[in-house]
């Protein structure tokens, strides 16, 4: 499987994919936070992701937030092949995460809440590896201008931080 099937599959068949440990975080959260154990790991075994929810004092609303986190996680950090540019002279606009994302040479997502949000994010981080962490060339590539695409990649920290782990992997300044 790839990360866009895990990441589409319902919250029990993505939990059932999943180590699930619960424990008492600590903090503050008043007398029932160190009483129950509501914080939530998860480990997803076919990726060997991990991640946390610990903010709530309801594990199953923990639960909810480490599975959302989950599906991010697997578009942030599992990189996927994409056909070079030389074997793709039209880019991508065609590639579905994309075409959902960008229209008329502009990208039509203005928020991390967009349901396409995080399929287009995956797509651009694995063009910025395959451009070796060229902004220029990944956004000719992606048929968008730089400004537009580091537009994009700041509408979301962890996207931003990840895009300059990308350019430090190939000895790139930091964007910023």
């Amino acid at each position: 499987m790839n990360r866009k099937s895990w990441a589409e599959l319902t919250d029990p068949q993505l939990l059932a994919q999943c180590a699930v440990d619960t424990y008492r975080a600590s903090g503050p959260g008043g007398q029932k936070r160190n009483k129950t154990s509501s914080a939530v790991r998860l480990r997803h075994t076919p990726s060997g992701l991990l991640v946390i929810a610990e903010e709530s004092r309801s594990q199953h609303e923990n639960k909810a937030k480490a599975l959302v986190r989950l599906r991010q996680a697997l578009y942030l950090e599992l990189r996927e092949p994409v056909p070079e540019p030389a074997r793709c002279p039209g880019g991508l606009a065609d590639h579905p995460d994309w075409q959902a994302a960008h229209q008329n040479q502009r990208i039509v997502i203005r928020g991390v809440k967009d349901p396409r949000f995080w399929p287009a994010v995956g797509l651009v981080l694995d063009v910025l590896v395959v451009a070796q962490s060229r902004v220029s060339d990944a956004a000719e590539w992606l048929g968008v201008t730089t400004g537009q695409l580091i537009d994009f990649l700041q509408l979301d920290e962890k996207v931003w931080q990840q895009a300059n782990q990308i350019r430090a992997r190939f000895g790139q300044k930091p964007l910023r």
